[in-house]
């Protein structure tokens, strides 16, 4: 095998991801995993779940891990990169600790975790570490010798992680009805969090106002932005905005929404829209139900045209973009000083999660970070 396309120390890949129900009875059963220790009655679980009997009980998220695993061990294969790939849900099967057990038993001793989120904040980052720490303890207390793992970076602004969303957004305008294309503002989408956990995002030195999880997204809605400009010759005004509000009303999360965005643009007179959900990294439910039928619908009600482009998903950039971070993790391990592949003004993230990063308001011990009980 060419040096270059050496992961060691590295001996599998797991591909970490939220889960989701794939039939009717899977979802409050699905739901009482998610909201655990919160005591949310089975009845309002019910009612939290009707976006999911929308579309018969299933979210389209499992078949589409199952379409990026085909796209990466693809392109491992193509690229003579032996690294096997396994697959860990922390919410629905595969469950993560079964994926780990499996594993343990197949002798995978240092494993790298590719999480399918791209940005820094506690649900998309530092959580995925607890559940990997829970989950190695549940090893452990079984008597086995679980692997080392560690986590890839942040690829937010990946040029494999971009582009696609780039060529999506140019699809999306040239899709509009060409009297009101030029016009088109862009409207960047993503999660909404409380306040307070995007301030305290990102490591110490970068919480503030919106923290890291909102400078990141600035950063790539920014490259996108530049991007269409350039390639288009027109100038597209642009808004990062959040979806999926969820939690008690009376505690502050970021906004504006995006239905209440796509009212202030009809209100100012702007001809067309396109949603771009820069925060996912495909299109499960929060991007088929938000901004697709819910945003859509309240542009039907407004008479704006909008347009939604399509999420990163399995392009083969992206698979490649997976594999580009694992060589470069590998070569920083084995001593090595790879030059991480970025876009953008805020440069690669940490390999390692400092302590203090996205905390969480109850502490509890996690994986791959600085403050990792699994050295």
């Amino acid at each position: 095998m060419p040096d270059a396309l050496d992961a060691r120390p590295y001996d599998a890949l797991l591909l970490l991801s939220f889960g989701g129900p794939e039939g009717p009875d899977d979802v409050v059963p699905f739901l009482e995993n998610v909201t655990r220790g919160r005591g949310i009655p089975k009845e309002r679980l019910k009612e939290v779940g009707r976006h999911y009997f929308l579309f018969g009980g299933v979210s389209p998220i499992n078949d589409q891990n199952r379409a990026l695993l085909d796209a990466l061990r693809k392109d491992f294969a193509e690229h003579a990169l032996d690294l096997p790939v396994y697959w860990g849900n922390r919410n629905w099967a595969p469950y993560l600790t079964d994926t780990l057990r499996e594993m343990t038993a197949d002798g995978r001793r240092r494993v790298l975790v590719l999480a399918t989120s791209a940005y820094a904040s506690y649900s998309g980052c530092r959580q995925y570490r607890e559940n990997l720490a829970e989950s190695l303890a549940a090893l452990e207390a079984e008597g086995l010798e679980p692997p080392r793992v560690d986590k890839l970076r942040h690829y937010f602004n990946h040029p494999g992680f971009v582009r696609p969303m780039i060529d999506g957004v140019l699809k999306s305008l040239a899709d509009l009805p060409e009297d009101v294309r030029e016009g088109a503002h862009l409207a960047f989408t993503t999660h909404s969090i409380p306040d307070a956990a995007a301030d305290t995002s990102g490591p110490v030195e970068d919480h503030g106002d919106g923290g890291a999880y909102v400078g990141q997204h600035l950063d790539v809605a920014r490259l996108i932005a530049d991007a269409v400009r350039e390639e288009t010759g027109t100038e597209h005004p642009w808004r990062l905005v959040y979806q999926s509000r969820s939690g008690a009303p009376h505690i502050p999360w970021l906004e504006p929404d995006i239905c209440d965005h796509l009212e202030e643009l009809h209100g100012a007179g702007v001809p067309a829209v396109v949603m771009a959900p820069i925060g996912f990294v495909s299109d499960h439910m929060e991007v088929l139900y938000d901004p697709d039928p819910e945003a859509t619908a309240k542009a039907a009600e407004l008479g704006l045209p909008v347009r939604r482009s399509a999420t990163v998903g399995a392009d083969p950039r992206f698979a490649a973009a997976v594999r580009d971070l694992v060589l470069e993790r590998a070569a920083t391990e084995s001593g090595r000083r790879p030059a991480p592949c970025v876009l953008g003004t805020l440069g690669p993230s940490r390999d390692l999660c400092p302590v203090g990063c996205c905390p969480a308001r109850a502490p509890k011990p996690a994986a791959a970070g600085a403050d990792s009980p699994y050295a």
